[in-house]
């Protein structure tokens, strides 16, 4: 299995510079990594080094904690695609859904990829602040307003992806959505059991290690 292509190689620090992002799509384009997942402000930048080279780019939006207002996420959004990205990765307003505000996530996920179009829109739940009924809410809600993803986590909250995240997801989800598990995928054995428990993309800093021993 070519677990490359199920790889989102990931940068997302505080600190990240553009010499850091021009390493990261280097490395993406050398191993064949599906895409690169930087923050907002470099699209224009990683959108240059990466080129022709058909390695996707990610945008986050509203990220880690998803707590900015509707509007300045999909102006986020918007000027993310503008400047070249191929797929959106937004956080849901947890506490919006903690306090049962379903309509206003689902119009939050519905109003974004409705200004993306047909870029892909990943919907991240953070799935270690939430309970099993409230992972399946947010499906389902992903679901409803049109998303192409679910994702686990941001890899800034208390943990990252678990198995039983991706049990609880793909009960929801089935085929009708894909999954991306990320935060704390770090080894080819963890990254490999995802891919059989059904996930269609894998987000990690560690890509490179991970494809090594695969490659050995």
């Amino acid at each position: 299995m070519e677990l490359s292509k199920f790889i989102d190689h990931t940068l997302l620090s505080a600190s990240a510079q553009v010499k850091d992002i021009e390493q990261l799509c280097k490395e993406a384009v050398q191993h064949r990594f599906y895409a690169v997942c930087v923050n907002s402000c470099y699209m224009k930048e990683a959108k240059a080094f990466l080129g022709d080279s058909g390695v996707k780019l990610a945008a986050t939006i509203g990220f880690p904690l998803g707590a900015s207002s509707m509007v300045s996420k999909i102006e986020e959004a918007r000027q993310a695609v503008d400047d070249g990205a191929d797929e959106i990765d937004m956080v849901i307003n947890v506490g919006y859904l903690k306090d049962g505000r379903n309509a206003e996530v689902q119009e939050e996920i519905a109003s974004i990829k409705k200004a993306i179009g047909e870029k892909l829109l990943k919907v991240i739940l953070e799935t270690c602040y939430l309970s099993e009924e409230e992972i399946k809410l947010a499906c389902e809600l992903s679901l409803q307003a049109g998303a192409d993803f679910v994702k686990t986590s941001t890899g800034f909250g208390s943990r990252g992806a678990s198995l039983e995240d991706i049990r609880i997801m793909k009960e929801v989800v089935k085929d009708k959505m894909q999954i991306k598990a990320s935060g704390g995928i770090r080894d080819y054995e963890t990254a490999l059991e995802y891919v059989k428990m059904g996930v269609d993309r894998i987000g990690t800093s560690s890509g490179i290690k991970i494809i090594s021993k695969n490659q050995k």
